[in-house]
């Protein structure tokens, strides 16, 4: 058996909007409506086909996905994934120096 590294630690949603209250001086309760906002915000933005640039921490937006060959596990049959739309992000450059402790 492999030795898989150990996952990282995360955020969840209610953790987020904790540090966001904390940070802030906001109710949890504000501070999750603001949370809910901007996350709606960002899907209603990249569902119209727009891009989101907030400087400083990145972009997200959508990209194309070609149409692919694939294997269905169950029946090992060889089977034609069609292309698609998928939300991406992209970092920007403080975040990409924060992450990396610059």
């Amino acid at each position: 058996m492999k030795n898989f590294p150990k996952e990282a630690p995360s955020v969840n949603k209610s953790e987020l909007v904790a540090r966001v209250a904390e940070k802030s001086n906001l109710t949890k309760k504000t501070a999750g409506a603001a949370v809910e906002a901007v996350f709606d915000s960002i899907a209603e933005a990249l569902a119209a086909g727009d891009k989101v640039t907030l400087v400083g921490f990145g972009t997200f937006e959508v990209r194309n996905r070609a149409s692919r060959r694939g294997v269905n596990p169950a029946t090992r049959e060889a089977i034609q994934i069609p292309a698609g739309k998928v939300p991406a992000f992209k970092a920007g450059k403080s975040l990409k120096q924060m992450v990396a402790g610059r």
